[in-house]
């Protein structure tokens, strides 16, 4: 039975690519876009299948209209995958209050929006998978993305804690976590503070850290999150890449390690 998927930011990268892999199995897809002239590829492509819906997921009444507009088109909604996203590059004293308030704009608030607009659906329907597309940097954190981590830690702990809220509605929560793929996210999707030298040697670092073979590519997750998408017990994190599961394990374990390290000083401090 095809699935009816609703997907922010699919006009280019990961939502474009995942609505395309949906369309071909025969699901139906809403897909949303600032500019729906990006997705008459697909509707040339698919017809019926595809209802674009222009959508700055930073207006909340925008969003709710939108996921009403899915609802009253197929009749249900399966899955929401929340992919609409940008990347801000810079050192954290180099960003600006304008800066720092899009990016959680859009990556916390617009997916928060878009989340609430669709969780009433889904718990009336007793059943639906709320897909967010987080990040490896929601679990751990690399320099000069500072802003951009803060907004991806605040989606992990934002759905971590719906997914027990909803659980019991029939409600699945996953989070999508990829490392580095080779999209326009640190392209043409990418803004950048104006730089300030004394982080020059951060940048540098960085930029040298990253070889071709650190950047994943994109055609390659289709069938990872079409596997996401098909789970009867969907994982609430879920990474993607090759890169993601060592860094997060190392980070992790020198976490732990630290914990330990300093557990009887944090256990008196408990008092009793």
């Amino acid at each position: 039975m095809s699935k009816i998927i609703l997907i922010t930011g699919a006009s280019r990268g990961f939502g474009k690519l995942w609505a395309k892999a949906l369309l071909e199995r025969g699901d139906k897809v809403a897909a949303t876009a600032r500019n729906v002239e990006n997705l008459n590829d697909l509707i040339a492509e698919y017809g019926d299948s595809i209802l674009p819906i222009q959508l700055d997921v930073n207006n909340r009444e925008d969003c709710f209209a939108a996921v009403n507009k899915t609802k009253e088109h197929f009749g249900r909604i399966d899955v929401l995958i929340n992919n609409a996203g940008f990347g801000l590059f810079g050192a954290i004293e180099e960003t600006t209050e304008q800066q720092a308030r899009a990016q959680m704009e859009t990556n916390f608030f617009g997916l928060l929006w878009v989340t609430q607009a669709v969780v009433p659906i889904m718990r009336e329907q007793k059943s639906g998978h709320i897909i967010q597309v987080s990040s490896f940097l929601g679990l751990v954190t690399l320099p000069v993305l500072g802003l951009y981590n803060a907004s991806k830690y605040a989606v992990n702990g934002l759905s971590e804690t719906l997914a027990t809220e909803v659980k019991s509605f029939g409600i699945n929560v996953s989070l999508i976590e990829p490392n580095g793929f080779s999209t326009d996210w640190s392209g043409a999707s990418a803004f950048q503070t104006e730089a300030n030298e004394v982080y020059a040697p951060i940048r540098k670092a960085f930029a040298e850290g990253a070889t071709p073979d650190t950047w994943g590519k994109p055609e390659s997750t289709a069938d990872a999150v079409l596997q996401l998408i098909d789970a009867e017990n969907p994982p609430l994190h879920f990474l993607l890449g090759k890169i993601a599961y060592p860094g997060v394990k190392q980070v992790y374990s020198e976490r732990l390690a630290e914990f330990e390290t300093w557990k009887e000083v944090s256990a008196a401090a408990h008092g009793h």
